[in-house]
């Protein structure tokens, strides 16, 4: 007989499981990565944005000594000379005019009227009205310097041509009003350097920024192939181990047919077998002695009955012992009484047998399963236990159902030092496993005590419940083993 068995948890099961399993660990591992990234953005343009007003800050500073220097120079020319001293006038533009520093570096001057009087580095403005010039960005130029050079002086910057390149290029200006002769006063440095290396700072942020990003994601791609490679290599381990498992199992059962299936042919061979060849000798003999007017016929005819009678009581024993009707007529607790009594009129065994009349009743499976135990364990007892009185108990509790016998013996040896000892074990272990219970032995040189528990799911409601809609018995509430 060739025994297939469906797998429940096969590969297509184990990689939905294990796709399962790695989904929320990469959105765990793209939202952190995420965060990480953001967060280390948003610290970097902080930091980027602090480096960058420092360093125009610096050119600020610097623009100011600038033109500390400038009025210090003028200062004598200045300082004397009155609003109308045309003279002074020309002197002055002309030592702004030589004051050149740098590649870029010059002083610049407008009058309030929006003239330009002094640009060393662009000539061609000199003289020129610039009032309403504006920037590449459409910020105003002239105007703005000398509405602040009117308030005292501050800065402003905006998009002018650079004129060792003839680019725009944005520019820092720093202006000062001369009011005794309406002047704005003012200097300027060009800060594309500052923007560059800003830039290039926030560029090198970004490159750091996605390589961390990358290396995240390198991390989490390894960490889930590790993961999968893993559960790939515990499934492939676990299907042989199951197939092993599933092989022996076969051939317990295969083993276990062909003992009973032995048992069974001994047990008609030994007691049914020689049984019905005695019974039909009586009759020949009977038949003989009636043919030839023998009065002992009837002798003969009284030991045939006698050896049909007994043949009956085997078969009614050998049928008790494949499926005892008691067990499906009255239920688990007459049924178990009856095995006991039977052991202990075969064995001499002091045999009791004790149970609680309690209200819920044991499911179809969950009695075969405690009685197979039960036979599975007096069988144990007989062959080997060489005990001299046993008890049977059979009760209900908060927890389930339990079957508990216990012996005298000398004790059990352990598993696998007798094979048929060994294989019962599993078989009761087995039974258990399946509905959800649970096998427990303890053996000493006094005895052995073997219990099997049933759990609560495979109690049924009482019988007396006439209502379907009533309430389920309370788990404290006693059960019964029918």
């Amino acid at each position: 007989m060739r025994l297939d068995l469906p797998s429940s948890f096969g590969p297509a099961v184990s990689r939905r499981v294990m796709l399962v399993a790695a989904i929320p660990l990469l959105i765990a591992a793209a939202v952190i990565a995420g965060i990480v990234a953001l967060q280390a953005g948003r610290l970097a343009e902080r930091e980027i944005a602090g480096l960058e007003r420092q360093l125009i800050e610096a050119k600020k500073r610097e623009l100011k000594n600038y033109l500390s220097i400038a009025r210090t120079a003028i200062a004598s020319e200045y300082g004397r000379a009155l609003p109308d001293d045309e003279e002074a006038k020309l002197r002055v533009t002309q030592i702004l005019a030589a004051m050149i520093y740098g590649q870029d570096g010059f002083f610049f001057v407008y009058d309030y009227d929006g003239t330009n009087l002094v640009s060393p580095r662009q000539t061609d403005l000199i003289g020129q009205t610039l009032t309403g010039t504006t920037d590449a960005e459409g910020t105003p130029v002239v105007d703005r310097l000398i509405e602040i050079a009117r308030q005292g002086g501050g800065y402003h910057d905006y998009i002018w041509e650079r004129p060792s390149t003839g680019e725009d290029a944005r520019m820092v200006s720093y202006v000062v009003g001369l009011q005794d002769w309406q002047w704005a006063l003012g200097t300027g440095i060009f800060i594309d350097d500052v923007l560059h290396g800003v830039d290039a700072a926030r560029a090198d942020v970004q490159t750091r920024v996605e390589e961390t990003f990358l290396w995240t994601a390198a991390i989490t791609l390894t960490a889930l192939a590790a993961v999968f490679l893993s559960g790939l290599i515990t499934n492939i381990r676990e299907r042989r181990t199951s197939s092993i498992r599933l092989k022996a199992l076969t051939q317990r059962i295969f083993d276990t047919q062909e003992e009973e299936r032995g048992r069974v042919a001994r047990e008609l061979h030994d007691s049914i077998s020689q049984i019905l060849v005695g019974a039909r000798y009586a009759l020949e003999l009977a038949k003989r002695r009636v043919r030839s007017g023998d009065a002992r016929a009837t002798e003969s005819l009284d030991t045939a009955a006698t050896a049909l009678a007994g043949a009956i009581h085997e078969v009614r024993r050998i049928s008790r012992d494949l499926r005892p009707g008691v067990l499906d007529d009255l239920g688990l607790g007459p049924a178990i009484q009856a095995l006991c009594e039977e052991f202990g009129a075969r064995t001499g065994i002091d045999t009791r047998f004790d149970t609680v009349v309690f209200r819920n009743r044991l499911d179809q499976e969950a009695k075969i399963a405690l009685y197979r135990v039960a036979q599975e364990a007096l069988t144990n007892v007989e062959r080997h236990a060489r005990a001299t009185a046993l008890e049977v108990r059979l009760f209900g509790h908060s927890e389930g159902a339990t079957l508990r016998i216990s012996d005298n013996g000398q004790g059990m040896a352990p598993v696998g030092g007798s094979g048929s000892a060994g294989l019962g074990l599993r078989n009761m272990q087995e039974r258990l496993e399946r509905l959800d219970g649970r096998l427990e032995i303890e053996s000493s040189r006094k005895g052995t005590i073997i219990e099997a528990h049933v759990p609560l799911t495979h109690l049924l409601p009482p019988e007396d419940s006439a209502d379907p809609r009533a309430p389920a018995p309370s788990p404290r509430q006693e059960a019964t083993p029918a």
